[in-house]
């Protein structure tokens, strides 16, 4: 990875950082001030303050810390120091125990309402996705088996209509968690309708590790593109070697040619073999020797010259489809995408607790930052979706009930509840030792999981 998509990927990671850290901590904070509690200080990460202003008539200590993973909000509180007795009514622990749920809870709640608020402005704006358009699946997997056919559009998944790919892909990837069969309905080239039957009790745990779609056999079949060249970028080889924009790519090593996905393949298989590409250009035939450069992409060695296909708004028109909904089904769509993202990630977590699903599925920063970059490159669209994502896999985080973070708190609430009492100091001590040490162990796990993705590509 250059230096310039490393700044590209830190700067997508930190802005994302920031916004989900301030989202939950402005939850915590405005349901604080709505209960009347103080706030000491709302910190943007944790160590040394690198800024802080005091603001307000409480002078609430605002600042920005060394270590950004993370933030909190300190309220006036009898446990953490002496509280003058004037403002004891506003002290956290004074509060009901009602309040203090809220206040907590408020947290993890932000981050689903953000969630909420992006996917319904992408419902609302219109979602430009692929068709689910099936390429041919390849031998032994279960789409070959149920003959699923090149060129077929899937239409639903057991019932459930899809329009998209994405659509297509999380309606199999809810299935693929209950391990059960589905019913895939197409509709080929000339009209017909045909059902496939897939057996996901077949597929294997480890196929959960990425993405499940390629593990059953199912691809996107990309457009048909005539293979001329759109774009050269300044400096590469391809540039270098005299290619231009508007050069039909005739043959590359004497091979023919028939698209853009032709091309594509045969500069993938040369690695750094130097190639003889045969072009078009204003009716004439010319053979250019071109040396690909290998470029590191998610830990692999990738051949380019440095050349995009033409847009064809045709094949565009073919091969995407935008969804776009109106206000009120697209703030619905939100709310239910919001709700069966959660769900599907506490199943997640449950399959990998029982030993279904691999731990390999746990993402460090390393990961969301090569994530954040990524969909950043790729278009505001798709930086948005990966914020929504993110945003509800820090809420459901926090929710889970381990002592430290906000679930841990919420739980220490329900046994007080149940007993009449708050639990004792020493019961809340031993928690949190838990709790930092189930933490420590899952960065652990985490930040393996971040090498060995990087190591194995």
């Amino acid at each position: 990875m250059n230096s310039s998509a490393v700044v590209w990927t830190l700067g997508a990671f930190l802005l994302a950082l920031g916004v989900l850290i301030v989202v939950h901590e402005l939850g915590h904070y405005l349901a604080a001030r709505l209960c009347n509690v103080k706030i000491l200080r709302f910190s943007i990460g944790f160590g040394r303050p690198l800024w802080m202003r005091r603001l307000g008539r409480d002078g609430t200590e605002w600042q920005i810390a060394a270590f950004p993973l993370g933030g909190y909000v300190k309220m006036l509180d009898e446990h953490e120091g002496e509280v003058p007795a004037a403002e004891l009514p506003r002290a956290f622990n004074r509060q009901s125990l009602a309040k203090r749920a809220f206040i907590v809870f408020a947290g993890p709640l932000a981050n689903l309402l953000l969630a909420v608020a992006l996917y319904a402005f992408l419902f609302h704006n219109g979602v430009e996705e692929p068709r689910p358009i099936l390429a041919a699946p390849p031998e032994g997997t279960l789409a070959a088996e149920a003959k699923v056919g090149a060129g077929e559009t899937a239409r639903s998944v057991s019932g459930k209509p899809v329009a998209t790919w994405s659509e297509l892909r999380w309606e199999i990837l809810r299935h693929v968690l209950e391990r059960d069969a589905i019913e895939l309905e197409t509709q080929d080239e000339r009209g017909h309708i045909n059902f496939h039957r897939l057996d996901l009790s077949r597929l294997p745990a480890a196929a959960l590790e990425g993405d499940v779609l390629p593990a059953l056999g199912l691809r996107l079949q990309p457009p048909d593109l005539p293979a001329v060249i759109g774009s050269v970028q300044p400096g590469s080889p391809a540039a270098r070697a005299g290619l231009q924009a508007g050069d039909r790519i005739v043959a590359i090593d004497a091979a023919p040619m028939a698209g853009w996905q032709d091309v594509a393949k045969a500069i993938r298989a040369a690695g750094a073999r130097p190639l003889t590409i045969e072009v078009e250009r204003a009716a004439t035939r010319l053979e250019l020797g071109v040396e690909p450069e290998l470029v590191e992409e998610r830990g692999q060695k990738v051949a380019r010259i440095g050349i995009a296909v033409r847009d064809d708004p045709e094949a565009r028109r073919a091969f995407l489809v935008t969804v776009r909904y109106g206000v009120v089904e697209a703030l619905q769509r939100a709310v239910t995408q919001t709700w069966d993202t959660a769900v599907m990630s506490l199943r997640m977590i449950g399959r990998m607790i029982v030993g279904e699903a691999s731990i390999r599925n746990v993402s460090g920063p390393v990961t969301i930052a090569d994530y954040a970059g990524q969909s950043a490159r790729m278009g505001g669209e798709h930086y948005l979706r990966f914020l929504a994502l993110i945003s509800i896999s820090l809420g459901v985080l926090n929710l889970l009930p381990i002592p430290v973070l906000d679930g841990g708190h919420l739980m220490y609430y329900l046994a007080e509840l149940i007993q009449g009492k708050p639990l004792s100091e020493r019961v809340m001590a031993i928690g949190q030792q838990i709790g930092l040490t189930v933490l420590a162990l899952l960065m652990g796990l985490a930040l393996y999981n971040d090498i060995f993705r990087l190591i194995s590509g």
